[in-house]
């Protein structure tokens, strides 16, 4: 069986940056994406915040160009699901559907996903109305009224950060004791421009093209409300921070964790076994961004290169 140098697990930006940097340290190297390339980024219409990016950029777009630098580097690519891996010793395994792969060293770059509402009409207006990034949205709904569903920390900081947009933000909570630390609570509470909906779920989102309205349900009690958006306006915002799962079900057992399943790495990418890696949303950090994943499979892929040069035997 052929032996790669670097297998790539996942072709979204950090995996695409990955290979993008492989390609040019003349690594041989195999990606593997059991979907599409580009991952959640693919749900964002416009992105205002990579360096670089063109004028009217959106997920699409950047994932294009990308996916053409890989082409360019003569990357290989196969479209497959990953069932197990092997991560022991020099030569790593990685079996899939279709069949079965080997490196020398691997870069897992599979990604979470954001937990959904789970309401009526939510995937037809992802991209369209509702988010799961302030930072990369948040602007695009200056002057407008949002809604943030979530009561944890990172629920009440993103709509904390919305108002310096929107002209009004409500935090949805099916609750009523909030689960952010005390201290976010507090500022959150101070703010104006933030009110709550305590024991509130969001049953249906509707709208032509963009969202224009939505039932609420009280959990307590059962009743319904419709919410609108204001007639001069004529669209809202949804933020959604319920929480994300990290693609890291294969890795249990094999791979240090943290409490929530990300993958735990140093500031190089490394994680507690030799020779692997993780790069972008599937690894424990603090900013989860097109731009950080970006540099996550640089640096990934970089260290890679040397780990073969200093410590892998000819293979």
């Amino acid at each position: 069986m052929k032996v790669y140098d670097l297998i790539i697990i996942g072709a979204g930006p950090a995996g695409l940056s990955a290979g993008i940097y492989a390609g040019r340290a003349m690594l041989d190297t195999l990606i593997i994406e059991q979907g599409q390339e580009g991952g959640q980024i693919l749900q964002t219409a416009e992105i205002e915040n990579y360096p670089g990016s063109e004028l009217e950029e959106s997920g699409a777009t950047l994932i294009d160009r990308m996916t053409a630098q890989i082409t360019k580097f003569g990357i290989e690519k196969v479209y497959d699901t990953v069932k197990e891996v092997s991560l022991e010793g020099q030569v790593k395994t990685v079996l899939c559907d279709r069949g079965s792969y080997q490196a020398k060293t691997l870069i897992i770059a599979g990604g979470a996903t954001a937990k959904p509402i789970g309401c009526v009409g939510e995937e037809e207006f992802l991209g369209r109305g509702i988010s799961h990034c302030g930072t990369c949205d948040g602007p695009f709904f200056r002057g407008l009224e949002v809604f943030v569903v979530g009561g944890g920390d990172a629920a009440l900081e993103e709509a904390i950060y919305l108002t310096k947009f929107a002209k009004k933000v409500t935090v949805l909570h099916r609750r009523r004791i909030l689960r952010a630390a005390r201290s976010i609570q507090e500022k959150a509470f101070k703010n104006e421009k933030i009110d709550f909906m305590y024991h509130t779920v969001i049953k249906e989102v509707r709208g032509d093209g963009l969202l224009e309205s939505m039932t609420v349900t009280n959990v307590k009690d059962g009743s319904e409300t419709e919410i609108n958006a204001d007639t001069n306006d004529g669209t809202f915002g949804i933020f959604v921070f319920i929480g994300y799962k990290p693609a890291t079900e294969l890795y249990q057992g094999k791979l240090e964790l943290d409490e929530k399943g990300y993958i735990i790495t140093d500031v190089d990418m490394k994680t507690n076994v030799k020779g692997v890696y993780a790069a972008g949303d599937i690894r424990q950090k603090s900013l989860r961004q097109v731009i950080t994943a970006a540099a996550d499979g640089a640096i990934a892929a970089v260290q890679a290169g040397k780990y073969i040069e200093e410590e892998v035997e000819t293979v």
